[in-house]
């Protein structure tokens, strides 16, 4: 089974203090940690598990500048077979749809069976998964947490409201988004970083993937941010602090106090 699955390099949210750029409309991105995707570590660990267990190869793809690169050489050393870097400056700005579609112009140059996304990325919208499948025309899957492969087709299991589970059978090809708790993703240790350090990633523009520069960048998108900002704390509203142990206590006994418990 050949599987493609889509990851994105953002910023690492466990070892940064976030501020907000002068111009109000994005995150100040100097000097911050970044990491792959939470979400998309498991859509590869998924991918890895069924190779395992049925044959084929797993390729990790990114559209982004060359930093990106290390997120993709990150899931190599994970397991995955290869990896490829979209990047064009005419990329930069791109929305949700424009990157859907950059990742499209390379996905129909494959033979994929499967394509996987993390259930969340791009600030949360989690909209590349269900975006792409419908360019592809192929069938689509959302908050997937279980996974049997068949002949020609695949059982899923969908986290759905109250606690509950939805199944469906589906034919391949198609696109998941994996949520989190499919599985656990294997730890990356130093010798697979350097097994995989100088292996080769193709990196495609604009002009090897027969994309109009029009068509994706801020030129080519529909959506643009206008404006980001921390909410105000509401009315009564109070910050507990100290350990854990102690925020766990403190906030008990509130709630006690409240008639919560």
């Amino acid at each position: 089974m050949e599987i493609l699955v889509c990851v994105k390099r953002v910023p690492d949210t466990a070892e940064n203090e976030f501020e907000l750029n002068s111009a109000g409309n994005d995150l100040d991105r100097d000097d911050l940690v970044y990491s792959v995707n939470e979400w998309d570590n498991y859509a590869v660990e998924e991918a890895i598990q069924i190779v395992d267990k049925v044959g084929g190869s797993v390729t990790v793809i990114t559209v982004g500048d060359d930093e990106s690169e290390e997120v993709l050489r990150r899931e190599m050393a994970m397991g995955a077979n290869n990896g490829i870097l979209l990047s064009d400056d005419a990329f930069e700005g791109s929305d949700g749809k424009a990157i859907a579609a950059i990742l499209k112009a390379e996905t129909q140059k494959g033979n994929y069976d499967l394509i996987l996304s993390g259930a969340q990325a791009d600030e949360g919208a989690g909209q590349i998964g269900g975006m792409l499948a419908a360019m592809m025309d192929y069938p689509y899957a959302s908050l997937v947490n279980k996974i049997e492969v068949g002949d020609g087709k695949i059982i899923v299991g969908r986290e759905i409201e109250g606690g509950n589970q939805e199944m469906n059978e589906m034919q391949l090809p198609c696109v998941l988004s994996i949520q989190t708790g499919i599985n656990e993703p294997r730890y990356v240790g130093i010798r697979g970083i350097r097994k995989v350090a100088s292996v080769d990633i193709p990196v495609k523009g604009a002009g090897d993937l027969g994309i109009d520069t029009a068509s994706v960048g801020e030129a080519g998108s529909k959506t643009k941010r206008v404006d980001y900002f921390v909410p105000d704390m509401g009315e009564g509203a109070e910050m507990l602090e100290g350990s854990t142990d102690e925020i766990i206590e403190k906030l008990i006994e509130k709630l006690k106090a409240k008639g919560g418990l």
